[in-house]
């Protein structure tokens, strides 16, 4: 609510300076407005400070950019997360508005409810319905040779919207990113980052209307003209605030977020847009990149940019079911590309079910589907809605048994990365430079 008022001044703010129209005030009109949003922004820090941060409602899970935890291991509540962001939860009225403006029926991810809140998607969907265009930005900070499933999700999920709607989309890869929180050497997070790209490309992105770029060798120009502009509207006291970054951290830690801010604004991009520096964004992206859109989305009216719209997911949880989600961290939580078939079907094996301790409760109480990662996987990953309600009937109601489950996921884990084994077999390099070169895209809305 505080936020909604900051902004809510913000605006008012802007229009009250914009009234005065004396030249030779522009320099103290400048200042005023300036001062103004600096001393909202210790407000707001002011308030943070003195919320109950050792209360244990406020220890019982964390969700942030770099830490996704849960206390002892349990589960993510994603109605707190939802609560505290400030998004909105995605209904079934706005997935049906999906479906009826894309002629298609929506992707298993979004009808399943993995894509669970929004930031102005009505408003998107509005402007889509009127005619007018959009594109979408995703990106990925090359950690790992290889991605996980959880790495992969997000990518699915933009190509389906993508070849739905029609529009272009750049995905920045952050290189820069990895230098500063994991301590990577600069060659290793750039070949890092090439290796993931040619993962990116295997999803089936449309080179005539996809733009990929690496921090290193592309923030220059527009988008660093972008990035000043953005840095000058927000102070190191909301960097620290939002973010949580101490004194005692690298200063490029508190620059970074706004390299991760500026390609929500198609201004940053005038090879591929042509000049048309007010196309809407649309970001699709885990819950936990939240933090970093609002506040761009803070930012933006003040530059007289629109708002990005973002669409976020939940976590693919960890196989042994802890920690919140996936992680790269640790090799047995993740199922990864690379991974063999005997490396999936051992993980998958490993997983934690919610079946009861003997077949004879299992066939009395049925499994707790809640608790159960193979039956949760399956509702990412098992594509056949009919199947999926039959296994959660069968196997909720006690007449299937874990190791059931367990070898179901196995196959379909086993042909999601088998088959995208062979669509990035087919990447060559020459591919990698197309998909990465600054460039006019004459298709990318057909």
């Amino acid at each position: 609510m505080m936020e909604k008022m900051v902004e809510r001044t913000r605006r008012l703010v802007d229009e009250l300076i914009s009234s005065i129209d004396t030249p030779r005030e522009e320099t103290r009109k400048h200042e005023i407005k300036h001062e103004i949003n600096r001393l909202l922004d210790e407000m707001l820090l002011s308030l943070e400070k003195r919320e109950p941060e050792s209360s244990e409602e406020e220890e019982e899970q964390v969700v942030t950019p770099f830490v996704v935890s849960v206390k002892d291991g349990g589960k993510i509540d994603y109605d707190k997360v939802i609560e505290k962001f400030g998004c909105k939860r995605i209904d079934e009225s706005l997935i049906d508005r999906v479906e009826r403006l894309t002629c298609r029926k929506a992707h298993v991810f979004l009808r399943r409810g993995f894509f669970f809140a929004h930031r102005d998607l009505d408003e998107i969907l509005d402007a889509y319905e009127r005619g007018d265009k959009f594109y979408l930005y995703t990106g990925r900070g090359p950690s790992s040779e290889s991605l996980h499933l959880g790495h992969l999700i997000p990518f699915m999920f933009t190509k389906y919207l993508q070849e739905a709607f029609k529009v272009p989309l750049v995905i920045q890869i952050t290189d820069d990113e990895k230098c500063i929180w994991k301590s990577l050497k600069p060659e290793d997070s750039k070949r890092l980052g090439r290796e993931n790209v040619k993962d990116i490309i295997a999803c089936g992105f449309d080179v005539t209307k996809t733009f990929i770029f690496s921090n290193f060798a592309t923030v220059g120009d527009k988008i660093y003209e972008n990035m000043v502009e953005v840095g000058k509207r927000v102070t190191v006291n909301k960097m620290m605030a939002t973010y949580g970054i101490t004194g005692e951290d690298p200063a490029a830690k508190i620059s970074f977020p706004v390299v991760q801010a500026v390609p929500s604004f198609s201004s940053s991009f005038p090879d591929l847009f042509l000049g048309n520096d007010k196309l809407p964004c649309l970001i699709p992206c885990a819950i936990d990149q939240d933090p970093y859109f609002r506040m761009t989305r803070d930012v933006a009216p003040r530059l007289s940019y629109k708002k990005p719209a973002l669409i976020e997911s939940k976590f693919l949880p960890a196989l042994r079911g802890k920690n919140g989600k996936m992680s790269a961290s640790d090799a047995n939580s993740a199922i990864y590309i690379n991974d063999s078939a005997e490396d999936i079907k051992r993980k998958a094996n490993s997983a934690v079910t919610g079946g009861r301790d003997s077949l004879e409760d299992q066939k009395k109480y049925g499994a707790n589907l809640e608790e159960d990662i193979p039956f949760q996987y399956l509702s990412f990953f098992l594509e056949d809605d009919a199947e999926l309600e039959h296994i959660k009937k069968e196997y909720g109601e006690g007449r299937m048994q874990s190791g059931e489950v367990k070898k179901r996921l196995t196959q379909v884990l086993t042909e999601v990365v088998e088959r995208h084994r062979k669509a990035r077999a087919a990447v060559t390099e020459e591919m990698v430079d197309a998909f990465m070169a600054v460039r006019h895209l004459p298709s990318k809305f057909e």
